[in-house]
């Protein structure tokens, strides 16, 4: 099998709480144990994440939770989350982030989460923290790439595996450069979006400050548009295993809907 087929075949994939694919409906569109991150919308509670992550294990998946710091309005919150989440549903390894919302709790930023111990002392073995190789709209580079190494620094110090896991971009590029400079050392998941029309693809990028592509579509720059107009990442995954920066694996954003990015993934494996 050749590396792109092993990217895509090994994948994980990001799902919603409430999407009908979270559970059993989405056996035989994906490996069995893939890893499932299960996103954290404004919509729900951490009681709906943890219920997901139980129907994923259930189901002989690796479900990951969200655990956005800001949308927690408590330490006790905080613990009953990811206690229910470990005793629960197996988890082993979360994504930590700050989340976009203004802090409702004493949780400011996902390393004040981090700093209290609240992770490790759960069962949790493994942390996954977001990368910004494009940047972020409201965070600037310096605040970034600081945070992220305080986090790596303070979760080793804690026991925890670490890892990272990528905004997704539509351009080699600038991910490339960011693994280089910033990994620290953990193995980078780099985020994908999946097969999606290009009106998904846009609203997604805009929302999540893509900048660099972004820009890059609006010079007219041809390899971003065979992207958009194919509405398929092939292009983009293959100059990534070409380049041979240390990528750990591919991270797929279902913004197309799972069903689409599952028979693709299925598609690509089989050749």
């Amino acid at each position: 099998m050749d590396r792109v087929a092993q990217l895509i075949r090994d994948c994980s994939i990001e799902l919603s709480p409430r999407d009908e694919f979270t559970g059993e409906a989405l056996r035989g569109l994906v490996k069995p144990d893939a890893a499932v991150f299960v996103n954290y919308p404004s919509s729900v509670s951490h009681h709906d994440i943890v219920a997901a992550c139980v129907r994923l294990r259930r189901a002989g998946f690796d479900p990951v939770p969200h655990v956005a710091a800001r949308r927690l309005a408590s330490f006790t919150q905080a613990s009953d989350f990811l206690l229910r989440a470990v005793n629960e549903a197996g988890v082993e390894r979360i994504l930590l982030i700050g989340g976009d919302d203004s802090p409702i709790g004493p949780f400011r930023a996902s390393l004040d989460l981090l700093a209290t111990g609240v992770v490790e002392r759960s069962g949790v073995r493994a942390v996954s923290f977001a990368g910004y190789p494009e940047g972020h709209p409201a965070i600037d580079s310096a605040t970034l790439d600081a945070a992220l190494q305080a986090k790596i620094s303070l979760a080793r110090q804690a026991g925890l595996v670490v890892s990272v896991v990528t905004q997704f971009g539509f351009e080699a590029d600038p991910i490339e450069r960011w693994i280089e400079a910033r990994a620290e050392g953990c193995p980078v998941h780099v985020g994908i979006a999946g097969p999606a029309s290009v009106a998904t693809l846009a609203k997604f990028a805009i929302r999540c400050g893509i900048g660099t592509s972004l820009r890059a579509l609006a010079r007219g720059h041809t390899a971003f548009a065979r992207v958009l107009v194919e509405a398929a990442p092939d292009e983009l995954i293959g100059q990534l295993a070409a380049s041979g920066a240390p990528i750990a694996g591919l991270h797929l954003y279902t913004f197309g809907g799972v069903r689409r990015v599952t028979e693709w993934i299925q598609r690509r494996v089989s050749g």
